[in-house]
């Protein structure tokens, strides 16, 4: 039996076909060194908080030392309003390349999905965590001339006359009012929630007596602060923080020893960010958050950093959402 053979090309024809084949090449090669390259062009981050803010201003920080790391520059959006939405219409559609990039906080990765129920809108199904910039804590703020002294006496207020006693927040489903909530659950008590769409106009009704108490962190009350028009009853934290030193836990001043109230804030990308590019940009924010001088102005407001990889930061925010969806649904909270 005879075995056919392929046909044969002359020396000719091979010399035609590997011309023709050497330039794919060197553009498969070339577009195959550029993805690796990661970043080899401007790179786009988006807010949903305010200019000047307290996030905001981490943020240029950081994005202004990581850019000259890259060698390439930043460029910072602030879409603020609608609860985040704007900032998530404005990325979620974006090629999941590394180059977009979401600020969020823990509230919007696991507080949003409950209070936007109709949208069916789930966070972490449409972006991939990414890596961490800080964490806060917050802490009770009252006036200065208010009666209470600890923790103790506020609750007590709170039993005292159910619904009487106020507290503002900076909006509803803030870590400020969900941690209000918290609160109210873990004593058993009902008190009144305040929203403001300002934080300087809350910590200044907070000043006044106009509101009796607020979740405050330190940045975005130290203007009253140092005025001496508020002070500090507790720290909703686990342990003291350095910069308060003699202000006392929520527990260790009479209220509910739990009690931990706080929000993480992050960088998250479109699904589908690849592993190596993800792998790069984690490394590469922590080594800036490992600076002298972010870590100075970090200190300064009691702003945590945190290293956690991005598993780290899905199973921290599904920890918030099992706490947020309970908070939620206990008074049917919603922004819809």
């Amino acid at each position: 039996m005879k075995l056919s053979h392929a046909p044969t090309l002359s020396r000719s024809s091979r010399r035609i076909v590997l011309s023709l084949a050497a330039p794919m090449l060197t553009l498969l090669a070339g577009n195959a060194a550029a993805d690796a390259a990661f970043p080899n062009k401007p790179v786009n981050v988006v807010t949903p908080f305010a200019v000047g803010s307290g996030p905001d201003a981490v943020l240029r920080q950081v994005t202004d030392k990581l850019a000259k790391l890259w060698n390439q520059p930043i460029v910072v959006n602030n879409k603020p309003g609608a609860g985040g939405f704007l900032a998530f219409e404005a990325t979620q559609r974006a090629k999941p390349d590394g180059y977009t990039l979401l600020q969020v906080d823990s509230e919007h990765l696991a507080a949003v999905p409950y209070l936007y129920k109709s949208r069916n809108f789930k966070t972490l199904e449409v972006y991939d965590p990414v890596a961490t910039l800080f964490r806060t804590p917050f802490l009770v703020s009252v006036s200065t001339t208010s009666p209470w002294k600890n923790m103790k006496d506020l609750v007590d207020a709170a039993k005292t006359a159910p619904g009487k006693v106020n507290y503002g927040s900076w909006g509803i489903g803030s870590p400020g009012h969900l941690g209000g909530e918290a609160l109210e659950l873990m004593t058993n008590t009902q008190m009144s929630h305040v929203p403001y769409r300002e934080v300087s106009q809350l910590y200044g009704s907070v000043a006044s007596g106009d509101v009796q108490w607020a979740f405050a962190s330190i940045p975005s009350s130290q203007g009253v602060y140092k005025a001496g028009k508020i002070r500090y009853l507790a720290v909703a934290a686990p342990k003291r923080i350095a910069q308060m030193p003699d202000v006392p836990t929520v527990g260790e001043a009479g209220g509910p020893a739990g009690l931990d109230v706080n929000s993480f804030v992050v960088l998250v990308a479109p699904k589908g960010l690849p592993a190596d590019v993800k792998a790069k940009i984690n490394a590469d924010v922590q080594k800036v958050l490992n600076d002298p001088e972010i870590k100075a102005r970090f200190d300064n407001f009691a702003f945590e950093t945190l290293n956690w990889s991005p598993e780290e930061i899905r199973r921290n925010a599904d920890a918030k959402a099992k706490i947020y969806s309970e908070l939620i649904s206990r008074k049917n909270l919603s922004l819809e």
